[in-house]
């Protein structure tokens, strides 16, 4: 009953703010109105963009307080740099229609019914301490008992109705909600556009990744076969008139080659490394744990697998990170989380260092960034000065 009670008392407050904004959207859309009838005489021209862009203030007013209402972001609309031509501009117009007739009448019912109710319930005990009956809120006079019976049942049902007010103070910015954030159709440029950019974030790591195996290649793997073939022939060339040096070429020639195959096979772990097949992700972050310099712990909460190419982006981003946090954290432990339900995977690594981690500062964190947003995934950092420096990473499953 006490929450029922609180959330009755937020309603009315919310409603309450209401009324009093309403009065606000009137004036608005009546200087809106003067601008409108200025226009054919030249002088509203000019104005008219000024104007839309003051109206955004009040809306956005409107805005904050539904989505605290709601518990939940409304993003501005906003996309054109001429407010004139924004479609969100006529949906701020349309919500202050809306508001101006519905806000004030809604949230006078708010304050004037708990008050009448009140009003109602005193009236029914007190009348026959006023001369010829007390008048109720609701205008008859209580002069006997029925009527303060009569006045009493009205008291009670009008204070019950207040238990409604949470329902419609939802209705009121539910319908904020929807008219004040960007429409569907922005919503999808936005996320086209967001895809673009993810997609070219994607292709140039991609790029980046190649053109880092086609250099490890060529100037490692490569470079050291070229000396095996090279050692090879000229043992083979002075075989017969100095064994001895060609078997010292032959054993140069056999560590060089033994060297190739080493790079060969990292060079082969990056692209994708082979604890992935054998030991599932949380194999393959413990085994990255265990070969920290830095203490770390591992804490697997969801072990199912997911798809190869989002594993191997995971494992990367554990792989970046806590080489980060052995060069440049001062850390003394890290601890690493993975957890996300069937369709993502949620990747916490933390640590007890000095902070003052930044993407811009050349640590490999915008390289992560661009990993997670190939997968359409998500990534938060919290470093202040001083620690602890958090990093989430969310990557989706789907298709």
């Amino acid at each position: 009953m006490i929450t029922r009670l609180r959330s009755c008392w937020s309603a009315i407050r919310y409603l309450a703010i209401g009324a009093a904004s309403s009065m606000v959207s009137w004036f608005v859309l009546v200087g809106m109105l003067f601008v409108l009838l200025m226009c054919p005489f030249g002088v509203g021209i000019p104005a008219l963009p000024v104007a839309l862009r003051l109206i955004r203030r009040p809306v956005d007013f409107e805005r904050r307080r539904a989505a605290r209402l709601l518990d939940e972001p409304i993003p501005e609309p906003y996309r054109s740099g001429n407010p004139v031509t924004d479609p969100a501009s006529r949906r701020d117009l349309g919500w202050l229609l809306f508001h101006g007739a519905t806000g004030f009448v809604i949230g006078i019912f708010a304050i004037g019914l708990p008050l009448g109710g009140l009003r109602q319930i005193v009236t029914a005990f007190v009348w026959q301490t006023v001369p010829g009956g007390m008048e109720s809120s609701l205008g008859f006079v209580v002069t006997s008992w029925p009527l303060a019976g009569l006045s009493l049942i009205s008291g009670v049902g009008m204070i019950a109705i207040m238990f409604l007010f949470p329902g419609v103070a939802r209705w009121q910015a539910s319908v904020a909600r929807k008219l004040l954030s960007p429409a569907p159709g922005v919503v999808l440029t936005d996320r086209v556009v967001e895809l673009a950019a993810s997609r070219a974030a994607a292709l140039e790591a991609h790029g980046a990744e190649l053109r880092r195996l086609e250099r490890d290649l060529h100037d490692g793997t490569q470079a050291r076969i070229a000396a095996v073939v090279l050692q090879l022939g000229i043992a083979d060339s002075i075989f017969e008139t100095n064994p001895e040096k060609a078997r010292e070429l032959l054993g140069k020639a056999q560590d060089t080659a033994t060297g190739a195959l080493a790079e060969l096979r990292t060079v082969v772990r990056s692209i994708y490394p082979p604890l992935l097949t054998d030991r599932g992700l949380d194999g393959a972050v413990t085994a990255l744990a265990d070969r920290c310099p830095v203490p770390c712990t591992v804490a697997v909460l969801s072990d199912s697998r997911r798809p190869a190419a989002v594993e191997a982006a995971a494992y990367f981003v554990v792989a970046e990170m806590l080489t980060n946090i052995t060069k440049h954290s001062g850390a003394e432990h890290a601890w690493v989380t993975l957890d996300g339900a069937a369709d993502s995977l949620l990747i916490e690594i933390r640590d007890d260092g000095r902070g003052g981690a930044d993407e811009t500062g050349g640590s490999g964190l915008s390289g992560i960034r661009k990993r997670a947003e190939a997968f359409d995934g998500t990534l938060k950092l919290s470093s202040p000065q001083g620690g602890p420096t958090v990093l989430k990473v969310e990557l989706p499953c789907g298709s």
